[in-house]
């Protein structure tokens, strides 16, 4: 019985088992099997195979974003809208079968966005280069799902448990649980919540189910079982997702509206060119980048050349983003703009810098 038909027997043994208290410590122990056969199928197979095409790009830019979305929704169209790159786009499926790089150049910073081949159902498993597309989706910032507008709904959760299948949580944050293996001592277990969905003896049978025998565990919030298997495998990605309805000139206004009221949703038309100086906007929020600028002494701030950075960066960050050695000589930085109570104020390398502050560094 190989893994995929273990799997799918896992599944099926959830679906038609009743969710109550008699079963939950069953279905626990279901879900962490299966989480540990996901993690087999994940894993390169040992025999040497021949050298395949290269799929993954060089990282470059600020910040990079993953297109993912069944064949024919239009990415490769967006990505010739929104870059310069020319991705071929045609009528047929699977018109694009490697990974595409273009650079986005918006608010001084550079984001490159990758269109990635079409993803089918079944693509955890394998199926059509599915699982190098996923892994080239994992070292992304941002994921923005296209999906048809005719046909969102059943493409958005296809791809949400494919993504979930191999271990992408979209939208969502890190359960805030301590978990650390140690030597010996048992496992002890303590919560500072009430835990509705988890018991001290659910929390024994899956660590036993992953030969864990002695470890400290404290729930910091009421977490699901599902949550505690992430925190033990450890290799789960925590992302934020855009989920972006193409065609939607081919829908009725009643339904464009219904699509746009959901949550982390934009409608967008790319054969018409509808709305998409929101989407981007909308990105730049979900990368959550700031622009600082800099200045010499005695002369106007440079604003032709922004230095950007993750929001809640130090100024040790800029320092070590203009020069490595400048942390080291740095005396005392002059920062102007929102992040200071009076411009300009005399701040150390500890003060957290806001979008579109300008800093003057002054050397020992």
């Amino acid at each position: 019985m190989g893994i995929l038909e273990k799997i799918s027997e896992i599944e099926k043994e959830i679906a038609r088992t009743q969710k109550n208290k008699a079963t939950e410590y069953h279905l626990g122990l279901l879900k962490a099997k299966l989480a540990k056969y996901r993690a087999q199928l994940l894993e390169p197979s040992k025999s040497a195979s021949s050298k395949g095409e290269g799929f993954d790009v060089m990282k470059s830019g600020d910040a990079r974003v993953a297109l993912i979305g069944f064949p024919s929704v239009g990415k490769s169209t967006f990505l010739s809208l929104m870059t310069s790159t020319a991705s071929e786009a045609a009528s047929y499926e699977f018109t694009t079968l490697t990974c595409i790089p273009g650079v986005i150049e918006y608010k001084g910073a550079n984001i490159q966005l990758l269109d990635l081949p079409g993803i089918i159902e079944g693509a955890a498993q394998g199926k059509g280069r599915g699982r190098q597309v996923i892994a080239v989706a994992r070292t992304a910032d941002v994921v923005i799902m296209m999906l048809d507008a005719t046909k969102g709904e059943v493409q958005r959760s296809l791809l949400e448990k494919e993504l979930e299948s191999v271990g992408i949580r979209l939208n969502k944050h890190k359960p805030n649980i301590y978990f650390k293996p140690k030597k010996g001592g048992g496992i002890s277990f303590n919560s500072t919540v009430t835990l509705t969905q988890c018991s001290e003896k659910l929390v024994q049978l899956i660590l036993h189910e992953y030969k864990i025998f002695n470890a400290e565990v404290l729930f910091r919030e009421d977490c699901s079982p599902d949550e505690f298997i992430d925190v033990i495998v450890g290799n789960r990605v925590y992302m934020p997702c855009l989920y972006v309805y193409n065609k939607i000139d081919q829908i009725s206004m009643e339904e464009v509206d219904r699509l746009a009221r959901k949550p982390n949703s934009v409608v967008i038309s790319c054969g018409m060119k509808l709305n998409l100086d929101y989407l981007l906007e909308l990105l730049w929020e979900y990368l959550a980048l700031t622009c600082i600028y800099t200045k010499k002494r005695g002369q106007r701030p440079d604003f032709t050349d922004a230095i950007i950075l993750r929001k809640g960066a130090s100024v040790e960050h800029v320092c070590h983003r203009i020069h490595r050695s400048l942390a080291s000589q740095f005396k005392y930085a002059l920062v102007w703009g929102t992040s200071t109570k009076y411009s300009p104020q005399r701040v150390g390398l500890t003060h957290t810098m806001e979008h579109e502050d300008v800093i003057q560094i002054v050397k020992k």
